[in-house]
């Protein structure tokens, strides 16, 4: 129903059609080269089809993705799908739920977040204040220390100064200035434009674009019929609500809900950088721990450590690499880890995960008392690389995610498994496939919108 979404399903086509411009606009990034739209495409059941992604530094769309200038690492979670993401229900977002309305707080505390009290009190929404924190990450938009003011800010952690920048730097072109007075009646001049208006277009446009509802499920909602699905399908309905019990935490319209579990998910990549493990550091001399703790660093509840949001599964076979860390390539092994756990994360084996190759990479250095990003050492390179299986070939490490996990196994047949895939399938919207349609051929700012398919 529309109600139940952001705008009651109808934010104002102008205010849509100023978020779909900066969503693929790489205006709001430090060095002008990666949007929104780079590791949500349209065409990758809105994520890039990569278990980690490029950021900051890459060029060329999804899984072709490659490494054009020196970056530090990957983004080190797997893009999140956009599906209904504008729905009401989503009171969290992000894997680990960091950015999450707190109905019990005052009005000035609506909305925890990593910014704390520096996001402004206005914000509209938990979908639009999500939007002020992608912009701020070195490696996911904002670029490294020394390549731009943006990126400078964002080392040291100077947020509001980012969010101003990047509203005046929208603010000076004067094709967006006019959609933004056209959208807000606040605005009469360029000095009025703040990043809260910039974030409320990115929901509105979410909101609208990422709908989704039309998929053979939805048509069973609507009208009972069964018959609409194939046999395999029915028979995986009935196991997904049934004996295979994967309704009680996908559940709701948008199968999911909105909880925080632990389930073993193997992790590869070097992960938020949580834990106290200096494992990495003693044998290799870099820097960095390895681990991404989950939920445990938003709340400091050890009940948390190791679980991440229940992900709808609207449109989930369109939406792969699965879990957290992108550690499943098929629908299939994502389903099949429900079942064991612990067996699938012992078995797991890091190294045949298939991963973008970072051809060009810098780490952090010093000359004097001036910090300077410097290309890492050829002799390096083997030991930044078993950053990607580092938590997986440690026992310490993994035993960490197993002692955390809360599934007990399961039994289903080969023949099962496949039902439950098929009626996986019956999730997808033929709509939503494919909806490179909604990408700009050009955007207000005059920069190439991205993703760029020409490259």
């Amino acid at each position: 129903m529309d109600h139940d979404f952001l705008y009651d399903g109808a934010p104002d086509p102008v205010l849509v059609d100023l978020g779909r411009n900066l969503f693929f606009d790489p205006i709001l990034s430090g060095n002008r080269n990666i949007s929104c739209g780079t590791c949500h495409d349209p065409a990758f059941g809105s994520g890039d089809g990569l278990a980690l992604g490029i950021g900051e530094g890459g060029a060329g769309a999804g899984p072709q993705r490659v490494t054009a200038d020196p970056v530090t690492g990957r983004v080190p979670r797997n893009a999140q799908p956009l599906w209904n993401i504008g729905a009401r229900s989503y009171l969290s977002l992000f894997h680990d739920g960091r950015v999450e309305a707190l109905q019990d707080l005052g009005p000035a505390d609506k909305i925890r977040n990593p910014a704390g009290a520096d996001l402004p009190a206005d914000v509209s929404s938990p979908l639009a204040a999500q939007a002020f924190f992608p912009v701020t990450s070195p490696i996911e938009m904002a670029g490294q220390y020394g390549e731009n003011p943006i990126a400078n800010a964002a080392h040291h952690e100077k947020r509001q100064e980012i969010w101003d920048h990047l509203a005046d730097q929208v603010a000076d072109i004067p094709e967006y200035l006019r959609i933004l007075r056209a959208s807000f009646p606040e605005i009469t001049d360029k000095e009025h434009v703040t990043y809260g208006h910039i974030a409320d277009a990115l929901a509105a446009f979410q909101t609208t674009a990422f709908r989704s509802d039309e998929s053979p499920f939805d048509r069973v909602l609507r009208t009972g019929e069964l018959s609409t699905l194939t046999q395999a399908a029915q028979d995986g309905l009935t196991l997904f609500y049934g004996a295979a019990r994967c309704a009680s935490c996908h559940s709701g319209p948008l199968l999911t809900d909105h909880k925080f579990h632990a389930i073993a998910v193997p992790q590869i990549g070097p992960g938020k950088g949580h834990g106290g493990d200096m494992s990495y550091l003693a044998a290799t001399g870099l820097a960095g721990r390895m681990e991404d703790e989950g939920r445990n660093r938003v709340t400091g509840n050890p009940d948390d450590l190791f679980a991440f949001r229940t992900p709808s599964l609207r449109n989930v076979a369109l939406t792969g690499p699965w879990g957290h860390s992108g550690a499943f390539e098929s629908l299939e092994d994502m389903v099949r880890h429900h079942l064991d756990p612990l067996a699938s994360l012992t078995d797991f084996n890091a190294s045949d995960v298939a991963l973008p190759s970072l051809n060009h990479v810098q780490r952090l250095g010093a000359r004097g008392s001036q910090l300077r990003f410097v290309p890492l050492e050829v002799d390096r390179r083997y030991a930044f690389e078993m950053r990607d299986t580092w938590v997986m070939t440690s026992p310490q490490l993994r035993q960490r995610i197993a002692d955390r996990n809360a599934l007990s196994p399961m039994e289903l047949t080969d023949q099962e498994i496949a039902n439950l895939v098929a009626f996986l399938h019956a999730l997808t919207d033929p709509t939503a496939v494919n909806r490179s349609h909604m990408i700009p051929a050009s955007v207000a700012s005059g920069l190439p919108p991205q993703p760029d398919r020409n490259h």
